[in-house]
């Protein structure tokens, strides 16, 4: 059993193995699933694609959250949830009265040598 641990064949030894095993199996299958998609934007012949190409790998997955908040703070997930907060919160953006008074910004000595 000793024997075994020096060896590097017992659990930290084998551990460390395998895990270089599976990422190197990763990078491989990573490096030739990329090489495909270069592979056909060059066939495409589409410039536009491939700058678009370059940047999806460059950015990498990024997940959107398609998620907002209505009035009372909860969560809404469905389109037609979401689509009536839009509503609301534009018609409401929209729809206002206009100010009564004008406001004006700057200091008093900036404002009086104005007029």
């Amino acid at each position: 059993m000793v024997d075994k641990w020096k060896k590097g064949e017992g659990r930290a030894g084998v551990l460390p193995q395998k895990k270089r095993k599976a990422h190197n199996i990763i990078r491989n299958k990573e490096k030739k699933c990329m090489k495909n998609v270069i592979e056909l934007v060059e066939e495409a012949n589409n410039t536009r694609k491939m700058y678009q190409t370059v940047n999806q790998f460059k950015k990498g997955y990024q997940h959107k959250f398609s998620v907002i908040r209505n009035k009372k703070g909860e969560l809404a997930m469905n389109a037609k949830e979401k689509a009536e907060i839009w509503k609301e919160y534009f018609d409401k953006l929209l729809n206002t009265e206009e100010p009564r008074e004008v406001i004006k910004k700057g200091n008093k000595r900036n404002l009086q040598s104005l007029s």
